[in-house]
């Protein structure tokens, strides 16, 4: 089952809460207050044209980029169980190993390499 379940934000990294709800799709979790930060962002014409063609990491110190890099690995494995629990939802609705391996362009030997979770897909062979 897919749940929004101890995710975390993907833009800032703060984990999901009570108080701090989650919103999205696609494996990319975004909290409130990014979508408020980046609403504001895009609604200032002056704070729009300060931005355009610059990127967070072109003025962040050596020291500021190595304390994302966690940050980005945790989105990156979010994503990752994300794509898992989107296969296990394909094999709940029957969705062949071969429609999924070819739907990503790899043999349903890749796909089920890749996807079939280590206790078993009991149900359904590769």
């Amino acid at each position: 089952m897919i749940t929004r379940e101890g995710k975390i934000c993907s833009f800032c990294g703060e984990p999901g809460s009570k108080d701090l709800q989650l919103v999205g799709g696609l494996g990319a979790q975004i909290c409130v207050s990014c979508v408020d930060d980046f609403h504001a962002i895009l609604h200032d014409p002056e704070e729009m044209a300060a931005r355009k063609g610059t990127f967070p990491w072109d003025t962040m110190s050596d020291a500021e980029l190595l304390a994302t890099l966690p940050q980005i690995m945790a989105s990156a494995e979010q994503n990752t169980a994300f794509a898992h629990e989107w296969v296990d939802l394909l094999r709940e609705r029957s969705i062949s190993w071969a429609e999924i391996g070819r739907t990503l362009g790899v043999s349903r030997q890749a796909a089920w390499e890749r996807f079939a979770r280590k206790g078993g897909d009991k149900t359904h062979t590769a």
